[in-house]
């Protein structure tokens, strides 16, 4: 009950969102822009230029990239035992094997881990978004129902275009080469990118409240769910096992991976029309099932309690 406490002011800042876009009629994908290509950055430039590099971005790449594909396996094993079609099955991917560790996981790491944690997320967020933006969309234009099949020409501009990976970039490059920056700089720049912590939960309760839930298709909803909310934490716990990083990462990770589907797979899915009353309501489902899962998940990992 403690934990549900503590998560409940955070799905306030959801619901403010929902209600007024509901209300208000926000245009959601502008609001999104701003907050990916003007806030965000400065979130990512910050926690690079700060964080101090070490051995320990290697095993973050490793790990993401291999949560990735092993729930990938999972669901295209689980696909092929189903029968379901390869369009099917590029949605349940859609639906299964990212999560929020943006808009969602970075507010909560803050809360349950202090800075540690929240520097932590949005590394994470950033490299979660690079998988987003490569194998997310493989997979998104493979399962159009209209066969709109991008090219890897188009995966590597969207790549090539993404600002926080260059925000990121350019404060891994300021540390290396350590450039000073004045501290009405960085009270500037920190002003901007902590932000983007408010709006981009915002943005989640307005994306949310787009999403509409139509003949759920049972089954594959379930599945994605299963996969998302529990199998996911389970193989983060396997994988983080063996990364030789400090325990406190590890439950962090552990975490993250324990977030519901990311908000951005809903417009990957309308974009490509891979099924995305599938990816749309399990975005909106696991949501509210975090309620419910994430703190089990915070306590198994020994999540310190914030008073």
């Amino acid at each position: 009950m403690q934990f549900f406490i503590i998560l409940f002011p955070i799905f306030c800042i959801f619901i403010v969102g929902f209600i007024a876009q509901k209300a208000l009629k926000f245009d959601v994908a502008n609001l999104s822009k701003m907050s990916l290509y003007v806030l965000s950055p400065f979130l990512a430039f910050k926690t690079f230029y700060t964080h101090t590099l070490t051995s320990d971005y290697f095993f973050y790449i490793f790990y993401i990239f291999g949560l990735c594909f092993a729930l990938v396996i999972i669901v295209s094993i689980w696909s092929v035992i189903m029968k379901y079609s390869s369009k099917e099955r590029c949605a349940m991917i859609l639906s299964s094997c990212f999560m929020n560790n943006g808009n969602y996981g970075t507010p909560v790491l803050l809360v349950f881990f202090g800075s540690v944690g929240f520097n932590l997320g949005v590394i994470m967020m950033v490299l979660q978004q690079f998988v987003m933006s490569t194998v997310g969309i493989y997979y998104a234009a493979k399962g159009s129902r209209h066969n709109d099949i991008v090219s890897q020409k188009d995966v590597l501009n969207k790549v090539i275009r993404m600002p926080v990976a260059y925000g990121a970039f350019l404060g891994i490059i300021f540390q290396l080469c350590d450039i000073p920056l004045s501290k009405s700089i960085m009270t500037s720049i920190g002003m901007i990118g902590d932000a983007s912590i408010v709006v981009i939960m915002i943005i989640l309760g307005m994306q949310l409240a787009k999403i509409q839930i139509k003949h759920l298709d049972y089954p594959k909803i379930s599945f994605s769910l299963v996969t998302r909310m529990i199998l996911s934490p389970i193989v983060a716990m396997c994988i983080v096992y063996f990364m030789p990083i400090d325990p406190v990462y590890k439950q962090i990770l552990i975490v993250l991976a324990a977030m519901p589907t990311a908000a951005n797979t809903t417009l990957m899915s309308v974009q490509f029309d891979t099924y995305p009353e599938l990816v749309s309501s399990a975005t909106l489902l696991s949501t509210i099932l975090s309620l419910i899962t994430l703190p089990i998940v915070l306590w198994l990992v020994g999540a310190p309690i914030p008073f």
